[in-house]
């Protein structure tokens, strides 16, 4: 079966790279039917809280990735915190020394900085020079008795460490460039290299899927399989995400956590959507997904081994296809916490107005490209009192004007059916009989019933703003222009 894993580190948030990351993932074990494993890289159990876990987990829950095994759910190869499996480290590291593939190393950190400044002083670079694997079975045992502080180092053996990448084929590295590297330090936490690999062959993981910045580190992770004598996983590493300017995604490049992507007003379809095309291709020309679509298609032979850029004009089109795809009844409940956030809901409301309310998202839908856009441009319709933009009211309802708009207004007082064809008519009559261009009466119609110059088709707004409302603006519009 495949078991797959998503490891992050506890920084409080769901990065954008780590999400793809995790999707990645979750794809391919619900793609073959395998397990889809979280675990939490907090080795540091002092700074893990459950605080900074939980900005991942509600990331993760956002995107509809849901974990076979992990926090919350429990699973077989319970704890999923590193923090709560320091002792299995520190025991598999004692192994590697009773094997003979490590040795403890004394050497301070004082000592080891002064040979590498040394090295580097003299033009040339510096890797461990095994000072402590030719100490004597003598001064092992004084260093020992006196309780020197020590580290864990694995031996690097001669020769050529290689693997077959799913995603960039065979790659090779020469152990001559891999120093004898640290797996527990003098204060006995394990580093990263140990704790990932006891926990990927306790928890059974098959498929490693991760980011291209963790090539260099998987020569250490299959020597330590080899020492293990444990069979290595499958790796298959993903190319990273890139700003637009193409260096590595950063804040400069604007909003890094998915869930300040929720904030900001995107579906999480459409989010996941535009992060599983970040790298990976269905092989057609297919771009909109749904999550059982990507489930289908995906494969890891897809993934592209060139670095993928995060196009944040791309993800708002993506928001707003699948926003397309949603009922005006889906959109309501989506959006009504930020119109209540806004003011702009009541239930009493919602009750009474849920035909016209639909009806306005229904109209609002074409433009809108988050679910926040949805909530100012509903605004003209759901709020007791207009606010005016003072430019469009002196460019807009100056001279002859405010007569104009009264004379609207007392149209439509008595229009029946109150409609877009016949509120264009009406207005289409007026402007025709004042000697005006209608163009221009719209302008002048649409800043004084909404506050702005832009919005939905002027007649269709008009009508769901509703008569009493719209007359009551055109009233308000004339004073404001006046004073």
């Amino acid at each position: 079966m495949v078991r797959v894993r998503f490891a992050p580190s506890p920084t409080g948030y769901l990065h954008v790279g780590g999400a793809r990351t995790a999707l990645f993932n979750w794809l391919y074990a619900r793609r073959h039917g395998g397990i889809f494993v979280l675990r939490i890289e907090d080795t540091d159990a002092e700074r893990s809280s459950w605080d900074m876990v939980a900005g991942i987990v509600d990331g993760l829950r956002w995107l509809g990735l849901d974990w076979d095994e992990g926090p919350d759910v429990g699973g077989p190869h319970a704890p999923y915190f590193q923090s709560q499996r320091l002792d299995t480290y520190r025991a598999m590291a004692e192994q590697l020394v009773a094997s003979g593939r490590a040795y403890y190393c004394y050497c301070t950190p004082d000592t080891l900085q002064r040979k590498r400044d040394a090295a580097e002083a003299a033009g040339g670079g510096w890797t461990y020079d095994r000072t402590c694997l030719a100490l004597t079975t003598e001064r092992i045992a004084e260093l020992e008795a006196s309780r020197t502080p020590r580290a864990i180092r694995f031996k690097v053996p001669s020769g050529t460490t290689s693997f077959d990448d799913l995603v960039h084929g065979h790659i090779a590295f020469d152990n001559a460039n891999i120093e004898d590297f640290v797996v527990l330090r003098s204060d006995r936490q394990p580093t990263y290299h140990l704790s990932v690999v006891v926990d990927d062959m306790d928890m059974a993981i098959t498929d490693v899927v991760r980011g291209d910045d963790h090539i260099s580190n998987t020569p250490k992770q299959a020597l330590l399989y080899g020492a293990f004598g444990a069979a290595p996983p499958r790796f298959a590493h993903v190319p990273l995400i890139l700003g637009p300017d193409k260096k590595r995604l950063s804040k400069r490049h604007g909003a890094t956590s998915v869930m300040e992507y929720q904030r900001l007003g995107y579906l999480s379809e459409a989010m996941v959507n535009f992060l599983a095309l970040l790298g990976w291709s269905p092989g057609t020309d297919q771009e909109l997904f749904t999550r059982d679509e990507l489930i289908a298609a995906f494969a890891l032979e897809g993934i592209s081994g060139g670095n993928a850029v995060f196009n944040p004009e791309k993800l708002d089109w993506f928001n707003q296809q699948h926003i397309m795809r949603l009922s005006a009844e889906e959109l309501r409940r989506r959006i009504e916490p930020t119109l209540r956030e806004a003011g702009l809901w009541s239930d009493a409301m919602a009750n009474a107005d849920r035909p016209r309310i639909l009806r306005i998202i229904e109209l609002l839908k074409p433009r809108a490209k988050t679910l926040r856009q949805f909530v100012d441009d509903a605004r003209p319709f759901l709020a007791e009192r207009v606010d005016y933009d003072p430019a469009a009211v002196a460019k807009h309802l100056g001279g002859d004007m405010p007569d104009l708009l009264l004379a609207y207004r007392d149209a439509l007082r008595a229009l029946e059916p109150f409609e877009p064809a016949a509120l264009e008519a009406a207005l289409r009559q007026l402007a025709s009989n004042r000697g005006i261009k209608a163009a221009a009466l719209i302008h002048a119609t649409r800043v004084a019933v909404t506050g702005r110059t832009v919005s939905p088709g002027l007649f269709e707004v008009i009508e769901l703003i509703g008569r009493d409302r719209s007359v009551a603006r055109l009233s308000g519009a004339v004073k404001i222009a006046a004073s």
